[in-house]
């Protein structure tokens, strides 16, 4: 055994925390370095995480909806008693995940790709697998064996700094891959419990088949699903065998197509302009009622906890978030950083930002190895409530990208056109087939459309040249605007 695993192991059996612990599927005991109390913490402040920086979908009818599927599939899993929480989150990505101690989630966006309410049962089924098989704890325990942590620097953006240890973990196992053994446990466990609720498990391979349709197309992105749970290429094939073998002899078993299509009217489909958007190196954002320039050609990312921008050759980046400075007034938030010892020192001076009180300088941090760094800061007042920061590192002080970076702090000011203050997501609606033939041809008389025909089909998981037929119930995506 090496010195690091050894090293680590020891740590844990000090601070009581290694052992064995029994797997509620399978009822065997195994090695564990993360306790069913430390499960729960892990989810109960990673949900505060999850929900700042994604944010729940505003639709509690919707909500409700979800939860009532989630808590029927619980109650037939091996954790029946435990406190389980079921979130749609206000995101676009084509995703479902799942923290420690009972939090599942599952997005907007690939519930606008599902077709029926069994689909929708397989999918948090497979998340409520992930929890029972205790995959995460599992994931935790392999990690620090080998010696890597779930440290910061190694696992999750440094947008995760602002929360708690625990939060930080739990966060960081978002974005670790399931390798093919818990894919299949969650893929078979997720069939066992849609069947026992009621559902159609020969439903669920269709899901696999639009995934795999997504990633397929050409200059899409690969789903964030199968980014964190990786296909091995045969999952639709298999879960196809597993389904027509535990629904052999059942009779009455729920689909629920059309129902589930009508909870899907006038859902919000791919990113909500309202929370902000680019045009160009433009930002608006119409919710917080601002707008600003960020540097020309760099890369950029909107979320609804912060907006960040990166230099193309990675030799600078710049975080644009809200900071908690309790009313205080930019300058004496910083003095006030200095004295409290949360910086060594800073360099700056006051002056007016889009007729906002501000801060402009840098500021000399410590280092997690022990030295000195200097990041740009920028801080704007809006009001004793509201404060925007931003942060930013470049390879050396004073560059062209931190001269950059200052003027895209300095061209921070309200929407200058009051019709931005007001623009409308595309949103899903529910349409029905007149006149039966190809999809590719009928779906265009439903136009005007937010999407291609390509990606309607995606959405509604048939080919373009499949025949629909008269009475049938689509989903197309209507158009909204920015201004």
């Amino acid at each position: 055994m090496h010195a690091a695993v050894r090293a680590v192991m020891l740590a844990m059996v000090l601070g009581g925390l290694a052992g064995c612990a029994t797997n509620p599927v399978t009822g065997k005991r195994e090695f564990s370095l993360v306790s069913s109390d430390q499960e729960l913490a892990m989810g109960r402040e990673g949900h505060q995480a999850v929900l700042s920086e994604y944010g729940v979908y505003n639709d509690a009818r919707l909500a409700a909806y979800v939860d009532s599927i989630g808590q029927a599939l619980a109650k037939r899993s091996q954790l029946p008693n435990l406190q389980w929480h079921f979130t749609v989150i206000d995101d676009p990505t084509v995703n479902a995940f799942a923290l420690p101690g009972g939090y599942i989630y599952i997005t907007r966006g690939i519930m606008a790709h599902l077709n029926s309410e069994a689909q929708i049962a397989g999918v948090l089924g497979h998340e409520i697998g992930h929890v029972t098989a205790r995959h995460s704890a599992r994931q935790v325990t392999q990690q620090q064996l080998a010696g890597l942590g779930l440290g910061l620097a190694s696992v999750f953006s440094q947008t995760f700094q602002r929360y708690s240890g625990v939060a930080q973990q739990a966060l960081g196992l978002m974005l670790l891959k399931y390798g093919r053994d818990d894919e299949n446990q969650a893929d078979g466990l997720g069939i066992d419990y849609a069947t026992a609720a009621g559902w159609d498990p020969r439903e669920i391979p269709a899901t696999y088949h639009m995934l795999a349709g997504i990633s397929a197309r050409s200059g899409q992105r690969l789903p964030t699903y199968l980014s964190t749970h990786p296909d091995p290429g045969d999952r639709e094939a298999r879960t196809t065998a597993l389904a027509t073998q535990a629904a052999h002899g059942k009779t009455g078993l729920l689909v629920r197509a059309r129902s589930y299509l009508a909870k899907l009217e006038n859902v919000v489909y791919g990113d909500d302009p309202r929370q902000g958007y680019f045009e160009g190196d433009r930002f608006y954002h119409p919710e917080l009622d601002f707008e600003m320039s960020l540097p020309a050609g760099w890369k950029k990312q909107n979320s609804r906890a912060a907006v960040l921008a990166q230099q193309p050759q990675d030799r600078a980046v710049m975080q644009f978030t809200l900071a908690n400075t309790e009313g205080l007034a930019p300058a004496a938030y910083v003095q006030n950083l200095v004295s409290a010892g949360k910086i060594a020192s800073a360099q700056g001076a006051s002056e007016s930002v889009g007729g906002y009180a501000s801060w402009i300088g840098r500021l000399i941090v410590q280092n997690q190895d022990g030295s000195q760094g200097t990041m740009f800061a920028a801080f704007i007042q809006r009001s004793r409530e509201q404060t925007f920061q931003i942060l930013a590192r470049t390879a050396t002080v004073g560059d062209a990208d931190e001269g950059a970076i200052r003027a895209s702090a300095r061209s921070f000011r309200s929407l200058a056109d009051p019709a931005r203050r007001t623009p409308q997501p595309d949103r899903v609606a529910i349409v029905t087939v007149v006149q039966p033939g190809p999809f590719e041809s009928g779906i265009t008389k439903f136009g005007p459309l937010a999407i291609d025909v390509a990606e309607e089909s995606l959405l509604n998981n048939v080919d373009p040249g499949e025949n629909v037929l008269k009475g049938q119930a689509l989903k197309i995506v209507r158009p909204g605007s920015k201004r």
